[in-house]
């Protein structure tokens, strides 16, 4: 039973190493997400080899009370579904400053982090890339701006792909 368990995990790795990648060897773009109210960030991909790349990322947060900026860092596996569909996980970190203004409470700070990534891609015939992804951050700073050191980032890409 070992046997046939083992048999089954290496042939499902070779069929997901097996198939053809659709990764751009560049793309910049624009991803729009939410964490601590609206954000964008300018981000830019390099294609490191067959199934992998760094993503790079310097985005601003804003909300009411918190103003931040950040840059980020990561990098990605990507695995084909079908066609110009794939799905990548990744893991990085950054660093960024931040300041809040709270009922005239005022501090600042910077701040690193650790994050994880998952998400879908399409990679259109025109060089065009559209994806959705998550990134959950783990905020590591001596003032605690936030309630908690957790931030989960869902943001939607579009990307221009070049070579």
């Amino acid at each position: 039973m070992k046997k046939v368990i083992l048999s089954a995990f290496m042939l499902l790795g070779l069929a997901f190493s097996a198939q053809a990648q659709d990764i751009s060897k560049n793309a910049l773009g624009l991803r729009l997400g939410d964490n601590d109210g609206f954000g964008g960030e300018v981000s830019y991909q390099r294609g490191l080899g067959d199934n992998n790349r760094l993503e790079l990322d310097l985005g601003w947060r804003n909300s009411n009370d918190v103003d931040a900026i950040k840059l980020a860092g990561l990098y990605q596996w990507v695995w084909n579904i079908d066609g110009g569909f794939n799905w990548y996980a990744g893991v990085g970190g950054g660093a960024g400053s931040w300041s809040y203004d709270v009922n005239g409470v005022s501090d600042s700070g910077a701040v690193l982090f650790a994050a994880g990534d998952v998400g879908i891609e399409y990679n259109f015939d025109f060089p065009l890339q559209l994806s959705l992804d998550v990134r959950p951050e783990i905020y590591f700073n001596s003032n605690d701006w936030r309630e908690d050191n957790f931030g989960p980032d869902i943001a939607l890409g579009i990307r221009y792909k070049f070579d």
